[in-house]
């Protein structure tokens, strides 16, 4: 029997230049290496210092030879001076992480690193990270520069309570907040000169405090050596300047969130009210939670975990185009809240552990350490994860719960609605009746619902 032999051809597959016109860089804290296709198609290569004239000079040299996209490794904040004047130039920046690719094998170089971005690049090989715009990268420092004061007024604090200790005074145990009106002015009173308990308690009203007249005179009692009210005069003075620069960077916060407002038809942006309420201690004097409100177009407090400060961490991160992502869950798998299973043979083998220094993530991880004294769905929803997985599990699955209403929230307009939340439990509890009423069945059993 005769075989008909099919004849093969030979075709030579080649990856399509996505981006014929790019350039890639490898940065470092003083050289930069940079590969890039000229106007007539050859690739250069070249290297420059990291001085803002050479970075000015080299962002011109890649508009004359017409690039249009450019390719970078984020690597410390080295990348960021070169991104903002490409960015300003008009030139298509891509952030690349480095854990995304591999450098070619062999020996490492500066420059094989270059090439090897650059031909990436130019086949569209790479996955850019998500850059928040300038407002926004604005709006972070600011939060970022606050957090750290107020961490390092936290740090005064502590040093000033442990002074009190070695001066053998209680007060602080007895006071709730030594940061509170109370226990400040015992404290100015003390730098003031003031040793004696009745003078001092004199300073406060007693009636307000839970302690007795009696131990709050016990507390006061201690060694007020010379060395130690000097130390705590210097001590307080930092307190108050930290204090006021967080006071300071809140300002220029409400300037950049005025900035975002939305303008209606005729150009008017809305009023914010100055806030009146009580202020807690670390809470912004402005009124975040209606700024917040009027740019996200929704009221994301409402969440259970969620308040004006979480939101501000959370969307001076990510801003608030959510197109960006193409659906909540790339949003939850950007914010590695999300699992990453492992596969192959067509078997799952594990998970790939993920760690992250994003924002967002942590602000939304905090939100959900709060939920197992919530009363609400979400509160119930953690207790009963944490009850089946633990707790370090069930806070990731409520951080990504909380991201993916955040995600809809913004995206669609629509304002939290906890009854969807209590849909979704009712489904689990209904899958797992039904699971258990299977299994009962197989040996023979039926289940009753008992009243």
């Amino acid at each position: 029997m005769s075989k008909t032999v099919k004849s093969k051809v030979k075709t030579n597959l080649q990856l399509a230049v996505i981006h014929p016109h790019t350039a890639a860089v490898d940065i470092g804290s003083m050289l930069l290496t940079i590969a890039y296709t000229d106007c007539g198609g050859q690739q250069q290569l070249l290297e420059t210092d990291s001085f803002t004239e050479s970075l000015d000079q080299l962002v011109q040299q890649l508009k004359k030879a017409d690039v249009t996209h450019v390719a970078m490794e984020a690597t410390g904040v080295y990348w960021m001076a070169l991104y903002e004047l490409m960015e300003e130039q008009g030139l298509k920046v891509t952030l690349i992480n480095p854990k995304h690719f591999k450098n070619v094998d062999a020996q490492k170089t500066d420059v094989k690193d270059a090439q090897w971005l650059h031909q990436l690049h130019a086949h569209g090989l790479l996955r850019a990270s998500h850059i928040a715009p300038e407002l926004y990268r604005e709006l972070r420092s600011y939060v970022h520069e606050r957090n750290v004061l107020q961490k390092q007024k936290s740090d005064t604090l502590n040093r000033i309570q442990k002074l009190l200790t070695k001066m053998n005074i209680k007060v602080q145990h007895l006071i709730s907040d030594i940061e509170g009106v109370s226990g400040m002015r015992l404290l100015r009173g003390m730098v003031s000169g003031i040793s004696d308990a009745e003078q001092l308690l004199s300073r406060i009203d007693v009636g307000r405090l839970k302690a007795s007249r009696e131990d709050l005179l016990k507390s006061l009692k201690g060694v007020y050596k010379e060395q130690y009210i000097v130390i705590l005069k210097n001590s307080l003075k930092a307190f108050d300047f930290f204090k006021q620069q967080m006071k300071e960077y809140e300002l220029l916060i409400e300037d950049v969130l005025q900035k975002m407002l939305p303008a209606d038809d005729q150009n008017n942006k809305p009023r914010i009210a100055a806030k009146t309420s009580y202020r807690r201690k670390n809470q912004y004097s402005i009124n975040l939670k209606e700024y917040l409100r009027h740019i996200t177009g929704v009221d994301l407090t409402k969440v259970d975990g969620l308040d004006e400060i979480s939101v501000l961490e959370i969307i001076s991160v990510t801003g608030i185009d959510m197109s960006k992502w193409k659906s909540a869950e790339h949003f939850a798998s950007w914010l590695n809240l999300s699992p990453r299973p492992k596969i192959t043979g067509g078997k799952l083998i594990g998970y790939t552990r993920r760690f992250t220094h994003n924002n967002a993530t942590q602000a939304l991880r905090m939100a959900a350490q709060t939920m197992w004294k919530n009363k609400g769905a979400l509160g119930k929803l953690y207790r009963r994860l944490a009850a089946q997985k633990g707790s370090a599990k069930a806070v990731k699955a409520l951080a990504r719960k909380l991201a993916v209403i955040i995600y809809h929230m913004i995206k669609n307009k629509k304002e939290f609605d906890p009854t969807q939340i209590v849909n979704d439990t009712n489904k689990q509890k209904a899958k797992r009746i039904e699971w258990l009423e299977k299994e009962a069945a197989r040996y023979g059993l039926t289940l009753q619902k008992v009243a």
